[in-house]
């Protein structure tokens, strides 16, 4: 049974838990802003300066070169603010993670505890009850880490996606540079 001073107790954990992750939320949200701030700055420097590049054209040639020979770098630059988005994403949800990885670890410590509570207080007699509720609770136990493990996997897989494809998309730029200079 849970006394009002364990009851105190985890709402106090929670509220601090809840303003922790909320602090940490607003950094990201700070994070996300000064880059796209960032990135306005940058896009509205290099619009100024293609266009006054655009207005000193003078044939078709090099026109197609000056638009080429933007290219890549946009792609680039569009690779990199993707990169910095997800790494903060990613940071963002591995905090997450790990406060929902310590909330599970400390609400199985608290079953745990209350269900050898309840076995010290069981009847003589229900030896094989206590041990099926003992066989279930570290079955849930084992069942819980793989799942864990099984997310762990997947977001390495993601990550590992994510950044072979933003390696293709800026490669993919590069034959138009290529071609521009040829």
């Amino acid at each position: 049974m849970l006394t009002v001073d364990q009851i105190l107790a985890a709402q106090k954990a929670q509220v601090a838990t809840l303003f922790d992750l909320s602090s940490k939320a607003l950094a990201s949200v700070e994070k996300l802003n000064e880059l796209n701030l960032q990135a306005a700055k940058a896009s509205l420097s290099e619009s100024a300066s293609h266009t006054q590049a655009m207005m000193g054209v003078k044939d078709l040639q090099e026109l197609v070169t000056l638009q080429n020979a933007a290219l890549q770098p946009m792609a680039e630059k569009a690779a990199s603010y993707s990169r910095h988005l997800y790494d903060i994403a990613t940071g963002m949800g591995a905090e997450f993670t790990k406060l929902a990885e310590v909330q599970a670890a400390d609400a199985q410590k608290q079953f745990v505890a209350a269900v050898d509570g309840a076995v010290k207080n069981a009847p003589q007699g229900s030896e094989s009850a206590v041990a099926a509720v003992k066989n279930a609770v570290s079955t849930a136990t084992a069942a819980m880490e793989s799942v864990q493990k099984a997310v762990k996997q997947a977001t390495e897989l993601a990550e590992a996606n994510f950044n072979a494809m933003t390696s293709t998309a800026v490669t993919a730029a590069k034959p138009a540079k290529a071609k521009a200079s040829a």
